[in-house]
């Protein structure tokens, strides 16, 4: 692969990340050059995977882009990608020792997005959604790590927790939003021992959903703290970025608690100056 076709997958992922104006973007921007460019690299991929999954299309015509990513995916790590995207994540992954297997759980997880039945999409059961964290979340996670520099031990560790906590933290932001796109991530199992069922508007309309959101917010916050207690064992300057979504995160789930759960159109955001004083204090102060 020559430089200039790396130096414009590198600026295409730039781009990507730097259009968005998201979360993921105020954390990353702390990293070296190098370590700054894999990220926005597994970024790019995370957006056009998720995008996949989030636009209006039929289901056989997402599976069939997601499986496209899969074999994208593998010519990456063979060394012979086709488009932007894998050329900047070609690097990256040599560099770092990214693993496929992560790669393709992202996937599987865009996948549970997509739907098996016209697109519906429902969590049986806590461990399945735990899963879904973990394919959507934990994964990009685990991906994350391995640029910081983390022993895998560590990372997956942190991966897992930390991820289950964002993405919760996640669901229960986009509750009405999922609803409208006939996803319902709250596990059915929870919903039926507070006597809920139904389609999702349904479900969002219970005078149950209350006690079933305060399980998952407790969910959320046991696994903040276990990444809290990871987070304290590593080294500070490996970890900065983690660091700093975490605390992008918390306050959104507190807000999230205290809005409560019967006015779902009340938008809980952090605005861009609350993410830059976060990222200011936790990557460049130290603190």
């Amino acid at each position: 692969m020559v430089t200039t076709d790396i130096n414009e997958a590198e600026a295409y992922a730039t781009a990507s990340v730097k259009r968005a104006h998201t979360t993921f973007y105020w954390a990353m921007r702390i990293l070296g050059p190098e370590k700054r460019s894999a990220m926005y690299a597994l970024y790019a991929f995370c957006r056009i995977v998720d995008d996949i999954a989030d636009n209006p299309g039929e289901v056989s015509d997402k599976q069939a882009r997601l499986q496209f990513w899969r074999k994208e995916i593998a010519g990456t790590f063979a060394g012979h990608p086709s488009g932007p995207v894998g050329r900047a994540l070609g690097l990256p992954c040599e560099r770092y020792g990214l693993r496929q297997t992560d790669f393709l759980a992202i996937i599987d997880g865009m996948e549970m997005d997509v739907g098996a039945d016209q697109g519906r999409v429902r969590m049986v059961d806590v461990a399945e959604l735990e899963l879904y964290c973990d394919r959507v979340a934990g994964a990009v996670g685990r991906l994350s790590c391995q640029v910081f520099g983390l022993d895998a031990d560590s990372g997956d560790r942190l991966a897992k927790s930390l991820g289950r906590a964002l993405q919760l933290t996640n669901i229960l932001r986009d509750l009405r939003e999922d609803a409208e796109l006939d996803r319902l991530y709250l596990p059915l199992d929870m919903l039926k021992r507070h006597g809920i069922m139904g389609e999702p508007a349904d479900v969002l309309g219970a005078p149950g959903l209350s006690s079933v959101c305060d399980e998952v917010v407790a969910m959320a916050e046991k696994y903040f703290a276990e990444a809290t207690a990871i987070l304290l064992e590593l080294p500070r300057a490996k970890v900065r970025p983690a660091l700093i979504m975490m605390q992008m995160y918390k306050p959104i789930l507190r807000r999230l608690q205290r809005r409560g759960w019967t006015d779902l159109g009340k938008s809980v955001r952090l605005s861009r100056l609350a993410r830059l004083a976060i990222a200011l204090r936790y990557g460049f102060l130290g603190l």
